[in-house]
């Protein structure tokens, strides 16, 4: 096993990547200072969790949040608390930026749907319309052959 080698790079190799990075940098801060005056929130409740993001019109993603992100763990994670926690975090998250008038879109069948719902309106959201998406089979596969013991 020989000497591995190092390579040398050239000067202007090194400052076109810093010139990247901070065009890259730039374009984060421009996106940053951007109001959005209309959007979407998506709330999944899960049995396990809670995630909620939050959109602009077109779908692109503003904000999102999840209460194991917050650092409830375990069985903590699904409670209407912490889905309430949640909804108080991305509203303090988007407070510069994001929409003021938002559509809520729920999805699923946890526990921390409706006080997520409610926290948003607590906020000072302007709410204005709810819709339940949860995925509902219409009739579904065949189910198992019944067992026989």
């Amino acid at each position: 096993m020989g000497k591995k080698k190092v390579a040398k790079e050239s000067n202007e190799k090194v400052l076109k990547e810093s010139a990247g990075v901070d065009n890259a940098v730039a374009e984060v801060k421009q996106s940053g200072k951007l109001r959005v005056e209309k959007g979407k929130v998506f709330i999944q409740a899960s049995l396990n969790n809670t995630i909620m993001t939050v959109t602009d019109e077109k779908g692109n993603t503003v904000a999102w949040l999840s209460a194991g992100s917050l650092g409830f763990n375990g069985p903590k994670k699904a409670t209407p608390f912490a889905g309430s926690k949640v909804a108080e975090a991305i509203a303090e998250k988007v407070k510069k930026s994001g929409p003021i008038k938002i559509d809520v879109l729920v999805r699923g069948i946890g526990k921390g749907r409706d006080s997520a719902v409610r926290s948003l309106a607590a906020k000072g959201f302007e709410i204005l319309s709810i819709k339940d998406v949860t995925p509902v089979p219409h009739n579904g596969p065949k189910p198992r052959k019944v067992r026989r013991i």
